[in-house]
């Protein structure tokens, strides 16, 4: 009888460690379940072939069974079971943490410009330089800007028939010293002679001839020819005498044109300026 009491109250055990209220219940109800029995007649009926000491054990173990089962109770409060803790955990990621990361979006356009910067302050001087090297001293000519300086001489018909000496002459003033002269005459020029003749026509400048770089001459060549023609030959041509010369002083200078001989040659009958205009042309030029 006592082994089937002891395994019904085991049996509960989970009840009444699940609901602490049951347990007082029941320990008030056991002590005044054992106040009425031994008040009752029927205490001597019931507990009759039991002895005093297994009363008392009985009722120890009423008192008992409640004070386990709250004792039980505050122990499962306390019980931390980390499968749970792990099951709330990945439930609350599930709900509120990270999702899987999608595929990188395209990338975005190009912003645009800002605005320009507050201008800096000036920095600090920098150090003075290396002095440079003594420079040379150079005189600056301010020179005049070239003027044209021509002259021209002509005749009509000047018809001059000496054989050696001056034709015509022209001065000129010449403004500079490190300039040259362009010289030309122009006129009918006429040889003619029995037997081989040369003739000459030059300048001259101030009465001599160019030496910077030759002198300015032209001349006619008449051979003999044949026999039967060597005496009527009388041409006169328009030639020219034309030439530069460098190195004449500034200042007047008389330009003639003369008529001579060449060298190792007879002269022969010689005209200048026949039936027509002669003229003679002068130019400075600059270097």
């Amino acid at each position: 009888m006592l082994r089937h009491f002891f395994s019904s109250f085991l049996e509960v055990d989970w009840l009444l460690s699940s609901c602490p209220a049951l347990l007082c219940t029941l320990a008030v109800w056991s002590q005044t379940v054992a106040s009425d029995l031994r008040r009752s007649s029927r205490l001597s009926i019931v507990f009759g072939t039991m002895s005093p000491l297994v009363a008392s054990l009985l009722l120890l173990i009423c008192l008992a069974l409640p004070l386990y089962g709250v004792e039980k109770v505050r122990n499962r409060g306390y019980r931390k079971d980390p499968d749970a803790d792990k099951v709330r955990e990945t439930v609350s990621q599930d709900n509120f943490g990270s999702c899987m990361q999608g595929p990188a979006g395209n990338p975005g356009r190009e912003g645009n410009p800002g605005n320009n910067g507050i201008p800096g302050t000036p920095g600090i001087p920098g150090r003075d330089g290396v002095k440079g090297e003594k420079g040379e001293c150079i005189n600056e000519i301010f020179e005049e800007p070239w003027r044209p300086n021509y002259k021209q001489c002509a005749w009509n018909s000047l018809n001059y028939g000496i054989d050696l000496g001056k034709v015509a002459d022209c001065t000129f003033t010449k403004l500079r010293s490190d300039s040259a002269l362009r010289v030309l005459f122009s006129g009918s020029l006429r040889l003619k002679c029995k037997n081989a003749c040369c003739q000459r026509w030059y300048f001259t400048f101030n009465g001599a001839e160019c030496t910077g770089p030759l002198p300015i001459e032209s001349i006619i060549y008449l051979d003999q020819g044949s026999p039967e023609l060597n005496s009527t030959i009388n041409i006169h041509r328009t030639s020219s005498v034309e030439g530069l010369c460098e190195g004449i002083k500034a200042g007047l200078v008389d330009v003639a044109v003369w008529v001579g001989t060449c060298a190792d040659y007879p002269r022969g009958d010689a005209s200048t300026g026949w039936n027509s205009v002669s003229r003679i042309i002068i130019e400075e030029l600059p270097k």
